[in-house]
């Protein structure tokens, strides 16, 4: 039975679907069968991301609309997870129950499912945390970013997912030091969630996901990655910013 998340995180330009690639890149690479799920209908980005190439032929609305099979719609990804791609449009018959039914064709193919929420808590937001039984907010530290992080949280809460966890993202040691920036404490007093993670900022996550290619084993951001899936797991990791 697969594990299912949505990523959500309020406000956009968190970083939020290079988080979503990059964990699932990480339990990929430890044995693990992952599945991405781009819910940005219209402004979809995780084929870029995850380096999908040419490969996209259907997306999960064609799996709704009956228009190919739950198989047919899985694209492979240079980076390794499956991924299935996000729609041009938004069609009547995506409702919350047929995302629900979509998921229901993959639990058993899969150790993980993510959902990569759009940004904003409308209809796209409501459709990928539809199909999802658990949640990471993603936030930079920041008071905008920070304050929409929380309320994202409220409503995955009214949706009944109650086990949401956060991802502090693009940490700036140097910018948090002068004050520019909120420290951990203050980010997860905020949000009043509980902290599974800190990615630092790193060039690297830039570079190498958004080009399509994986992160390398040795940058910052992929060891964060890496801490993170291991606690997903069940695993106790100590907190560390590289």
């Amino acid at each position: 039975m697969a594990a299912r998340l949505v990523i959500a995180s309020g406000k956009g330009g968190v970083g939020k679907s290079s988080v979503a690639a990059g964990l699932a890149c990480a339990l990929q690479r430890t044995g693990h069968s992952v599945l991405v799920v781009d819910c940005d209908i219209g402004l979809k980005s995780l084929d870029i991301i995850l380096g999908a190439g040419e490969n996209m032929l259907y997306n999960w609305g064609d799996i709704i609309c009956s228009r190919c099979s739950a198989q047919e719609a899985l694209t492979k990804t240079s980076c390794g997870p499956m991924l299935l791609c996000a729609p041009n449009a938004f069609e009547p018959d995506y409702t919350c129950e047929a995302m629900q039914k979509l998921a229901e064709n993959y639990e058993e193919m899969f150790d993980y499912i993510f959902f990569d929420s759009p940004a904003g808590i409308g209809r796209g937001f409501a459709l990928a945390s539809a199909a999802a039984t658990s949640a990471i907010v993603v936030a930079t530290p920041d008071e905008v970013c920070v304050r929409s992080g929380a309320i994202a949280a409220e409503k995955l809460a009214e949706f009944g997912i109650e086990q949401s966890r956060l991802i502090i993202n693009r940490f700036n040691k140097k910018a948090t030091i002068k004050g520019e920036l909120l420290n951990i404490d203050d980010v997860i007093d905020s949000t009043r969630l509980r902290l599974i993670g800190v990615v630092p900022q790193d060039n690297d996550l830039a570079f190498s996901l958004c080009g399509g290619k994986p992160l390398p084993a040795k940058s910052a951001a992929y060891k964060a990655f890496r801490r993170i899936s291991e606690r997903l797991e069940g695993k106790r990791v100590s907190l560390k910013i590289d």
